[in-house]
């Protein structure tokens, strides 16, 4: 163990980097690290007050950076070099950044959490239910990756089958289904409310069933996939707000519905080319000079 600040503070209602970040502690840095959970704004007055070390907010030692997240940030600072901890940490930021292509467990992690978090309103109750979570994904990142639950490729041949079948069948059919006028029409009402619809959501609205929906949602909406679209409506949204208002970026990314400014700007400049700091900075100069 590594001794370290005995407090740590960090936003109320955690799901993944804020579970995730105080397991580590525990069980490589600090065993006796202690957690406390705050609304956003009283996170650095506390963390002055209690003598507490913040973590997962913007401006701080230990949080997102690049296109990390705050459990990457503990692994790099502490020099904690344990390959299972590598393979887990791919994992969670895939999880918290919305970047399930970098590993196959992150959506998986993400639903769980969000589901935990759905049950379970005491925070330090979530923690604890948490730590049990990465202990066994830290278990499996250590002793199981190879193993597999099923020996019979079978079904996996009978899968591959399958997608080909749909994929040829894509072509074939032109007209859009009901539920796609009506799922564009539920999009459109939330746009100027929260964007924070999921796929069960809208599948039980349209009673049309999430993995057939998952599916077929790029085909009908600009060959993105669900979660993709909803971030593109998200950059649109904010957008708009950077030209409308004078929120600050970190106050546009939490109305917009990222989780934090890190996260807002590594997929505003996926999506636009250019940072959001950029892209306000060119809109301010085009208000200043309007005939330039």
């Amino acid at each position: 163990m590594i001794l370290c600040d005995p407090k740590w503070i960090t936003r109320e209602h955690p799901k993944i980097d804020r579970i995730a970040s105080p397991w580590l502690i525990r069980r490589f840095i600090d065993a006796e690290a202690e957690f406390i959970y705050v609304p956003f704004n009283e996170v650095l007055p506390k963390a002055t007050e209690l003598n507490a070390t913040p973590f997962d907010v913007p401006d701080v030692e230990y949080t997102h950076y690049e296109d990390r997240c705050t459990f990457d940030c503990f692994i790099e600072k502490y020099q904690l070099k344990d390959p299972a901890l590598q393979t887990m940490a791919l994992i969670v930021r895939g999880a918290d950044t919305d970047a399930h292509h970098l590993a196959s467990q992150a959506s998986g992690l993400w639903a769980i959490s969000a589901g935990l978090a759905y049950n379970t309103r005491d925070d330090h109750e979530l923690l604890e239910k948490g730590m049990l979570i990465y202990d066994a994904l830290y278990s499996w990142a250590k002793y199981l990756q190879k193993e597999k639950h099923t020996q019979n490729p079978v079904e996996h041949l009978l899968l591959e089958v399958l997608n080909r079948y749909l994929k040829q069948k894509k072509g074939a059919e032109k007209k859009a289904p009901d539920w796609v006028r009506d799922l564009k029409e539920i999009i459109q009402d939330q746009i100027d409310i929260n964007l924070s619809l999921s796929l069960k959501e809208v599948s039980e609205e349209l009673n049309v069933h999430p993995a057939y929906l998952s599916r077929e949602f790029s085909r009908h909406f600009d060959d993105l996939s669900f979660g993709e679209y909803i971030r593109k409506l998200r950059i649109e949204k904010a957008m708009k707000l950077m030209d409308t208002t004078n929120h600050s970026l970190t106050e546009i990314a939490y109305l917009t519905g990222f989780s934090d400014q890190s996260h807002f700007t590594r997929i505003f400049k996926k999506q636009k080319g250019q940072s959001p700091s950029d892209y306000k900075k060119i809109l301010l100069k085009g208000k200043k000079n309007p005939n330039s």
